[in-house]
């Protein structure tokens, strides 16, 4: 009984570290947001001052319409819906449909192929900048949602991960369709997609993510008011001489709540995706 008793208390002890180590690390991920809410509600001469302010004197909601009429941020807004709205859908039709050859079908040189594009992934994005640019501009394809979009319809990471996910799937499904007469894309749509929703998921908020911070490719392929992201509009308001750090935080929170709520929503699915797509190599 002595012995159990201490067994009990040792592991509890080290629950106790796990989750005192957690509880720190949520606390370094929280106050960064926590104080860009406090200052998105500050003067501007408070959020200069030193020591710095946690609780503003008055609460400004103002400074949220104020970004609203100094920028188009709704035009912004629209823009970065529809690129991360086309780039995701692209990603889970295209991924999903080039893991499904890769993890179920046989074909000459697949090994060599799947390889050669998961090698994209240690090329960085800088490299290959100007070369998408020139090809962006013969293609007459420059401030417009094609240059915003079909670029990012496809990704070696979201292949990987559903192919990862798909090979942990029973085989017994595949061969019992086959047996009932199905085709390769029957069984791709009927019942692997069907039972990869986790997956999917986690790929989605993936290709969000990226997409709805994404800078550097709509910066340098758009130049028209008209065709500006959010990205872009947030950093409108950090100038070379000054930064108005009210505004930029107001344009910031109103630009992260639509992340938060699809992560606050879909957290169950992209926790249990990650986890089973590790499963089988």
């Amino acid at each position: 009984m002595v012995q159990l008793a201490a067994d009990s208390l040792k592991r509890r002890s080290g629950h106790l570290w796990v989750h005192a180590v957690l509880l720190l690390g949520s606390v370094f991920m929280v106050v960064p947001f926590l104080w860009m809410l406090s200052t998105s509600l500050k003067t501007y001469a408070e959020s200069m001052q030193v020591p710095p302010v946690w609780i503003p004197s008055d609460w400004h909601f103002d400074n949220y319409s104020k970004v609203l009429e100094t920028v188009n941020f709704t035009r912004y807004y629209w823009n970065t819906f529809f690129m991360t709205a086309g780039r995701t859908i692209g990603q889970l039709l295209l991924c999903s449909l080039a893991a499904y050859a890769f993890a179920c079908l046989r074909f000459p040189g697949k090994s060599i192929i799947f390889v050669a594009m998961l090698s994209v992934l240690m090329i960085p994005s800088q490299v290959v900048m100007i070369p998408s640019f020139v090809i962006m501009r013969n293609l007459d394809w420059l401030d417009t949602f094609y240059v915003l979009i079909i670029p990012g319809i496809f990704s070696a990471f979201g292949t990987f991960l559903l192919r990862q996910f798909f090979m942990g799937l029973p085989k017994e499904l595949e061969e019992a369709a086959k047996i009932d007469g199905s085709s390769y894309f029957g069984i791709y749509w009927r019942i692997y997609l069907p039972l990869s929703s986790s997956a999917l998921v986690s790929l989605a908020i993936f290709t969000i993510l990226a997409s709805w911070n994404d800078l550097q490719w709509p910066l340098i392929m758009t130049s028209e008011e008209s065709m500006r992201v959010l990205s872009i509009g947030i950093s409108s308001f950090q100038g070379q001489h000054a930064t108005d750090y009210p505004l930029l935080m107001a344009a910031a929170v109103m630009a992260t709540i639509p992340i938060i709520l699809i992560f606050i929503f879909f957290q169950r699915y992209f926790i249990e995706g990650i986890a089973m797509s590790g499963i089988k190599g």
